[in-house]
């Protein structure tokens, strides 16, 4: 949402303040230049990226329109998932959480917090942690060292679609030099023309330079941007479970773990100690 509204006040700041000068819009459109704009840096995207990226590029940057999904709901859902597990695990003994977590879409306590579920990145992260915890004899650090690698996977992997699109940013306005360029040498070709022809031409070619600059900083660098954001959210779930996972291999009760969890959240979006309590409380009792 945002993020269509922030291309609206760009278009409406730049070409409404241009219309209101005298300008003609017009003349702004020029489907020549915007071929050699977004055909040379898709080209070039393509040739300094491959698949993966661009695989990962496709996907992420619809997500980006359709707006964050880790808020407080989400977050108050996980606290609620891991306490009732861990709590389950703590009286009945951490064998008696195997088939849930073997089978988490038939387990009646995931199948309580759909939100969580819906997300089969978080869902296998916890899950495949909660076995080795089952699995008995684990080496706390050991744990702790793996959770940091596959975070820092995790991260290392969703920043190469991120640097495909701020390369293809970057580059934008470089070909909206190579266009006004080439209207340039269209321009010295024409000498010959009156000066009122001549005045049109230059005003074609300057338009190349323009396009590529807006386009870059206006469109393409906004989405490498809030898909960033979007990754930073993403780490700050895996972080929370960490922290909630680690205290109970240390023996820390449900309810210190979870609020060990809450301590990893960002401030916006993190519960108030009495909120989770509550809320927790909510989940035990349904």
């Amino acid at each position: 949402m945002f993020m269509i509204i922030g291309y609206v006040l760009t278009v409406l700041s730049i070409f409404g303040a241009y219309a209101m000068g005298g300008g003609h819009l017009a003349a702004l459109f020029q489907p020549l230049e915007l071929v050699m704009i977004f055909g040379g840096a898709f080209g070039a995207f393509m040739g300094g990226n491959g698949g993966k990226p661009m695989k990962g590029a496709a996907k992420a940057v619809p997500a980006v329109f359709k707006g964050g999904k880790f808020g407080k709901d989400l977050y108050m859902e996980l606290f609620a998932l891991l306490f009732e597990i861990l709590s389950k695990a703590r009286k009945e003994g951490l064998m008696s959480i195997e088939a849930d977590i073997e089978d988490t879409h038939a387990s009646p306590i995931f199948s309580k917090y759909p939100k969580i579920l819906a997300d089969h990145h978080v869902v296998d992260f916890i899950s495949d942690y909660l076995r080795m915890m089952v699995s008995g004899n684990i080496n706390p650090m050991e744990m702790e060292n793996l959770m940091d690698l596959e975070i820092d996977t995790h991260h290392t992997e969703g920043h190469a679609p991120i640097s495909a699109v701020q390369g293809l940013a970057d580059g934008m306005p470089a070909f909206g030099i190579v266009a006004a360029v080439m209207g340039v040498v269209h321009v010295m070709e024409s000498l010959f023309l009156p000066p009122s022809q001549l005045g049109i031409l230059i005003a074609h070619a300057l338009v190349g330079t323009f396009l590529g600059i807006l386009l870059s900083y206006g469109f393409v660098a906004p989405i490498a941007s809030a898909m960033t954001h979007r990754l930073e959210d993403e780490a700050v779930i895996y972080k929370s479970i960490k922290m909630i996972l680690m205290a109970s291999v240390n023996g820390a009760a449900p309810q210190a773990c979870v609020e060990f969890g809450r301590k990893a959240l960002f401030s916006p979006d993190r519960p108030s100690f009495a909120e989770l309590e509550e809320h927790v409380k909510q989940a035990r009792s349904k």
